[in-house]
Parts: C-alpha cells; sequence; structure tokens
C-alpha cells in the first residue's frame, strides 16, 4: 500500500537528519530523483517538516532573544513554502499518474488531495516520533512517560485510520469513483506584488 511506503520514506529521512543533532545541516536525497522520483518527493518533504519540527521548538523559547527569533521566523516562512511547493510537487505526480483514467459518472471531489492528505501523515509520524521519546524518557516522572504513552496509542491508530483513508482514496482515484483537482496555494504573504509591505519595498 501506498501509505506504508509514505511512511518508511518519511521515517528514513527523520532518522537521518536527527543523527547529527545538527538543524541547519546540508539536505542530500538518498533517492534518485529520476528513477526514484515519489521516494525523492516524500522524503525531501519529511525533511522539511523534521527540520522545521525543530525550529518551532527553538522560537517558543520563552528567553530567546528577538534577533535570533526574528531570524527563525524568516526561515520558517521559507521553510512553509518550501513545504508546500513540495506538496504540489505530490499532487501533479498523482495528477499524471491518473490522468489516463476514465471518471464514472457520479464521482465525486474529496475534501483534500492525495497530496495534502500525505503531508498530514508526515506531520503525524513526527508527532509519533517525539511521542514515543518522551513516553520512554529516562529522565521524566512516571506520570509523564504514563500520560505520554496514551497520547502513542491515539495518534498511532490515528496513523492507522488515515493511513487507510489515503489508500482508499487512490485507490478510488484509480478506479475513477473520485477524481482530483489541485489548486496552487497561492500564499500571499511571499509574494512582493500581493504583500503589500514587500511591494512598498520594492
Amino acid at each position: 500500500m501506498f501509505s506504508k511506503k509514505a511512511i518508511e520514506v518519511f521515517n528514513k529521512a527523520t532518522r537521518q537528519f536527527k543523527k547529527t543533532g545538527v538543524i541547519d545541516q546540508s539536505f542530500t536525497n538518498r533517492f534518485n530523483i529520476v528513477t526514484e522520483y515519489i521516494e525523492s518527493l516524500l522524503y525531501k518533504k519529511a525533511w522539511i517538516d523534521t527540520v522545521q519540527w525543530a525550529y518551532e521548538d527553538i522560537i517558543r523559547d520563552p528567553e530567546i532573544e528577538p534577533k535570533k527569533a526574528l531570524t527563525l521566523k524568516r526561515k520558517i516562512d521559507a521553510s512553509n513554502q518550501e513545504r508546500t511547493d513540495t506538496v504540489e510537487l505530490l499532487d501533479d505526480y498523482f495528477l499524471e499518474k491518473f490522468s489516463n483514467v476514465n471518471i464514472l459518472e457520479g464521482a465525486t471531489i474529496n475534501t483534500e488531495s492525495p497530496a495534502w492528505a500525505l503531508d498530514r501523515l508526515s506531520i503525524l509520524e513526527l508527532k509519533i516520533y517525539h511521542m514515543s521519546i518522551e513516553a520512554n524518557r529516562i529522565d521524566a516522572s512516571e506520570d509523564h512517560k504514563q500520560k505520554c504513552s496514551l497520547k502513542l496509542e491515539v495518534l498511532i491508530q490515528q496513523r492507522e485510520d488515515l493511513s487507510l483513508a489515503i489508500d482508499e482514496l487512490l485507490e478510488e482515484i484509480s478506479k475513477g469513483k473520485k477524481y482530483m483537482k489541485t489548486y496552487k496555494q497561492m500564499k500571499m504573504y511571499n509574494d512582493e506584488e500581493l504583500n503589500p509591505i514587500l511591494r512598498k519595498n520594492k
């Protein structure tokens, strides 16, 4: 099933990132963009999410220096844009993959595209990764570990449900029972023509 492959790739990216403990490390895709295109996109997506998770942790430090916080905010904005661009490339892949499918009469559209569902799955895997650490942290209290273990159970169930929903969506699209459309997110805050502050400073 596609979701199983996606989860494996997501986890591979997270584990690779965590090896060094360095946040702003250079990115090297472990998959060939030509022969393993979809895997390379999934890997990049998970890497972006893992880096941004680290940024979000740091920026919530109540003692953070304003200058450092502003630098991080800029990095988070750029990361969000790169994340969106990667998700849209994933959707382009699915559009091409299913371009010759005969859409059946009465076919319906889903509330979100396959790629945006995979976006949620990628974030969910990060939650599971970090909650698992908290549930087993040696220096944490038993109460803390117990609460985190219960939360982890819920997250794992959520992963099962979301994975099933993604696989069923892809199956129904492949059979023409559902169809997909993509809409560019058109983020306005990074666009010099749409953000009045950026436009003013051009």
